[in-house]
């Protein structure tokens, strides 16, 4: 896939800004007393994770206008990610928050806070076209669909990107609760996902998806990749946790193994970790396995930290992770 190299931006992400809170005493959320707070959400995470890969990152999006809201702008700061497409909600709206438990070994949950959240209350109109212009790729995190106005924020975006030649990646970010129902979702996703260039998502994701796409059709990887392929989509990664993932363009099927690693806390984070490891690779002209190499990779280091986009690699954490771990 080729890219222009002369936009000043190599990825703005869309989406998702809020705070993640996360117990950090190891154990039932009920027994935690002490809890540190993080930048979150699935696209800012990824936004964060991209920068510390040093990627030129850009982010849009919407914030309350009170000490969360800016918390979340200060974090972006802090990571060297761009700011100028984030809107301050003047009516009221408050910064989602994310509660999450840990209880090592990979076990976790979260409670999430999102009734009528400020990223959700982004407007079309808030939008700058020469923004979205000025970059290689957009990423649009699917949950921001699952609400207007984002939503018609969200597709004015993948409209400018398309008209302009940005490239759309798209993660479907599907989160149970957050939508009215699972068939809304899969529509949704299906209409987002056709018009992209790249769809990364979890097996899972992937067979909300497929409802609205293929609705009379009993899913398989295959199947949903096709199908994508088929609508100018150039390339599907289907990750299976564990298992790794699979790739698919039009001339090739490319799968890639996980890293197993001890001592995994949790697993919040892995996917937005996967995404930058996978898009710094791509952006350098990588081939899918290397690509899929290095998000498995950056991945396997997140998931080991007591947060997302804190725990997230930096670029020589990221090479130092992958000189260990394989030949080249």
């Amino acid at each position: 896939m080729e890219f222009d190299n002369t936009r000043a931006y190599d990825v703005i992400a869309l989406g998702r800004s809020t705070c993640d809170i996360y117990s950090q005493d190891i154990g039932d959320l009920k027994d935690s007393r002490t809890f540190l707070r993080f930048l979150g959400g699935s696209p800012a995470n990824t936004a964060a994770a991209m920068s510390k890969l040093k990627l030129k990152v850009g982010f849009i999006g919407k914030v309350s206008d009170d000490g969360m809201g800016q918390f979340v702008i200060d974090e972006f700061h802090r990571y060297g990610v761009n700011t100028d497409g984030i809107a301050i909600d003047d009516e009221g709206h408050l910064t989602g928050i994310t509660i999450g438990e840990l209880k090592g070994q990979g076990k976790c949950s979260c409670l999430m806070y999102r009734n009528n959240c400020a990223d959700l209350n982004l407007k079309p109109q808030e939008l700058s076209v020469d923004y979205i212009k000025n970059s290689k790729i957009l990423l649009i995190s699917g949950t921001s669909l699952s609400q207007s106005p984002a939503r018609e924020a969200v597709l004015t975006a993948a409209n400018f990107a398309r008209k302009y030649a940005t490239k759309i990646m798209f993660d479907p970010d599907f989160r149970e609760g957050t939508w009215k129902n699972n068939s809304e979702a899969s529509i949704y996703l299906a209409l987002c996902a056709s018009m992209a260039d790249i769809v990364v998502g979890t097996v899972e994701e992937m067979e909300i998806l497929c409802r609205g796409l293929l609705p009379h059709e009993n899913f398989s990887s295959e199947k949903i990749a096709k199908a994508l392929l088929d609508k100018g989509v150039k390339i599907v990664v289907i990750k299976n946790g564990k298992k790794g993932s699979t790739a698919y363009t039009a001339k090739e099927t490319v799968f890639s193994p996980a890293f197993h690693e001890d001592k995994i806390l949790k697993t919040f984070g892995a996917g937005d970790s996967f995404a930058s490891g996978f898009v710094h690779a791509l952006l350098m002209g990588k081939d899918l396995a290397r690509c899929q190499t290095e998000g498995a990779a950056a991945a396997a280091v997140t998931i080991k930290g007591n947060s997302c986009s804190e725990a997230a690699p930096t670029l020589a954490e990221l090479e130092d992770f992958l000189n260990k771990h394989t030949n080249s």
